[in-house]
């Protein structure tokens, strides 16, 4: 197993890695709207949330040596089922013709008030 750590994304905020490879795949945690830099929240609305996780998943696949459209499943949390339009628009906008396997699941909250969690895995290079 290989740990991936990254300053391209927002740093763990618990016990946990950005990403482990293992076996040709990688498995990323849970990703925030976060600026990896200063470590706030990017976007005011759902789509602009997700286009800023995905840039955050996409930076853990580049340091892991995978990328977007190596992607195999993808889980997103929204905050309620009406953000999901916005959510797809921005995940087609970022993957294109790209369609890995998804589960879109609503929870009441997420950390910081934020819109937008996603979690992923992708077969590395």
């Amino acid at each position: 197993m290989q740990t991936i750590a990254t300053p391209n994304a927002p740093k763990p905020a618990g016990h946990y890695s950005q990403a482990i490879v293992h076996g040709g795949i990688v498995y990323v945690a849970g990703q925030l709207p976060l600026d990896p830099a200063t470590g706030e929240v990017v976007g005011t609305n759902a789509e602009e949330q997700t286009v800023q996780t995905l840039r955050n998943v996409e930076a853990i696949l580049v340091a892991s040596g995978s990328r977007l459209d190596r992607l195999l499943s993808v889980t997103i949390y929204v905050t309620g089922r009406m953000h999901w339009g916005s959510v797809n628009a921005a995940v087609a906008q970022i993957l294109g013709d790209h369609k890995p396997a998804r589960a879109i699941i609503p929870v009441p909250e997420l950390k910081r008030g934020c819109l937008v969690e996603i979690q992923a895995s992708a077969a590395v290079l």
